[in-house]
């Protein structure tokens, strides 16, 4: 089945002069025309014109809806063929022969394994939830600011 892509864009809303055409009419079509034309030599291909609602603000607080005209237009995405992981690797093997592996070096001693030092072993035991204990260590501005806002407690 084949899958595309979309691309809207914004309707022309007046005429384009151009020589030889006199009438609103027909410089609005000429405009229009020249539009599709530009997307078709782009590779997308017409599909509808739509007319959707766009609420935008107006003033501070309130918001009004004004209709926008847009041209929808489509294009076919080259389709990717699905291989299964197996021939994917063998292609990618015969196109980039000095591709290698990472080689993976297990620990010698129970010492150079890093998953076993003290910081891998109080991440592990962490779970996740701030401590809820008193800061140690206030400096003498934390200290005031905190007086001030707050007069009923002492310092200890």
């Amino acid at each position: 089945m084949p899958q595309y892509e979309y691309r809207v864009i914004t309707a022309p809303n007046r005429g384009v002069k151009a020589k030889g055409i006199k009438t609103p009419e027909d410089r609005f079509s000429h405009a229009l025309e020249e539009v599709m034309n530009q997307m078709a030599a782009e590779g997308w291909e017409y599909q509808r014109a739509e007319t959707l609602p766009s609420v935008e603000r107006s003033g501070l607080t309130s918001s009004t809806t004004s209709w926008r005209n847009v041209l929808v237009f489509r294009k076919q995405v080259a389709e990717i063929a699905s291989q299964p992981q197996e021939d994917a690797e063998e292609a990618a093997e015969e196109t980039d022969p000095i591709r290698k592996e990472p080689v993976i070096v297990p620990p010698k001693t129970p010492d150079d394994d890093a998953s076993q030092s003290e910081g891998a072993t109080r991440m592990l035991s962490d779970n996740g939830v701030e401590e809820s204990s008193d800061v140690a260590g206030m400096t003498n501005s934390l200290k005031q600011l905190a007086a001030s806002r707050n007069p009923e407690k002492t310092e200890d």
